[in-house]
């Protein structure tokens, strides 16, 4: 037994070959990630061209005021039974009531890495990232301000049951109306009253300056590859997938917008929210950021990451 215990085959546990085994199982991974970041890089460089064309860049607001203001002629073709006519819709819960915030969160990243890969000046960074807090001081004042104006214009009415007549039945006479004056628009619809007067469609007014802002913004990424092509620097894979995503969130606002408009027509609300959006976005980045840094100008997107020369493109 002792000599078949020590001449019997006992195996060993060989290095050579289990660093073999996984070299093997590494190249289908690395051949997938080397696929997937080729793909990633062909769509984002086709993108940034779209999105810092001049086409996109000058006229983009003009596209986006024309589906605003043409939009609700779609209702008369959408069908009510559409998912998206149901307002406790997934996307409208979840995208539509924090519109602002996943903007926030997708614009900053890439303003973020842009300015960290093109210049690392902590400044120049905190310059840039300014221009979205701007934007949310701009959104914060708006929702104060039309809440004060709405409360001022419009008046609270609890709907009373109608008189009945002699034998019982209901009169042919309307619902009288209660007026409530100390209430305002918020507790009048808590209290599931009546709120009658003037309104501005606060989703079309986001909505419309988050667009505009993510164009504003994005548009500048192709001179950034412009500027480390001559360099032979390559463009992490993190900056791509940043842009990317914000193209995505950008294609989904859209959306939306052109549902709300389609299944919610609300004049003239909604025309007056994207006009108000738009007039953020002009005073905004055609007004003060295209002034000196002397006038507290937080800087054009771009400003300061690349050559004079590619800034001065940009379309006026």
């Amino acid at each position: 037994m002792e000599e078949n215990s020590s001449n019997g085959f006992q195996p060993e546990i060989n290095l050579e070959k289990l660093h073999k085994m996984a070299a093997e199982l590494k190249l289908p991974g690395k051949f997938i990630l080397r696929l997937l970041n080729a793909a990633l890089v062909s769509v984002t460089n086709l993108l940034a061209r779209i999105l810092g064309s001049k086409l996109i860049r000058g006229h983009f607001h003009l596209m986006l005021s024309a589906l605003v203001l043409f939009g609700p002629v779609l209702s008369f073709w959408v069908s009510k039974y559409s998912v998206f006519a149901n307002s406790n819709n997934y996307l409208y819960r979840k995208f539509l009531k924090s519109t602002w915030g996943w903007t926030c969160v997708f614009t900053g990243s890439f303003i973020l890495l842009l300015s960290l890969s093109a210049r690392h000046s902590a400044c120049l960074v905190l310059r840039h990232l300014s221009r979205i807090g701007v934007v949310g001081l701009l959104w914060w004042g708006c929702q104060r301000l039309l809440a004060l104006l709405e409360d001022a214009a419009g008046t609270c009415y609890e709907q009373m049951t109608p008189a009945r007549g002699i034998q019982g039945t209901t009169s042919s006479v309307q619902p009288l109306l209660l007026l409530h004056e100390d209430r305002t628009k918020l507790s009048c619809l808590k209290a599931s009253m009546e709120w009658r007067g003037y309104e501005v469609s606060q989703e079309v007014l986001i909505v419309c300056l988050c667009c505009l802002l993510l164009v504003e913004e994005m548009s500048v990424f192709g001179l950034h590859l412009d500027q480390t092509k001559p360099l032979q620097k390559s463009t992490g894979a993190p900056l791509r997938f940043i842009f990317l995503l914000c193209v995505v969130l950008l294609a989904v606002w859209m959306f939306l917008l052109l549902c709300l408009l389609a299944h919610f027509p609300k004049f003239p609300a909604q025309h007056l929210g994207g006009a108000l959006g738009y007039l953020g976005w002009r005073g905004l980045y055609q007004g003060w950021y295209r002034l000196k840094l002397s006038w507290g100008s937080p800087a054009l997107p771009g400003e300061g990451l690349f050559t004079t020369t590619d800034i001065e493109r940009q379309p006026q």
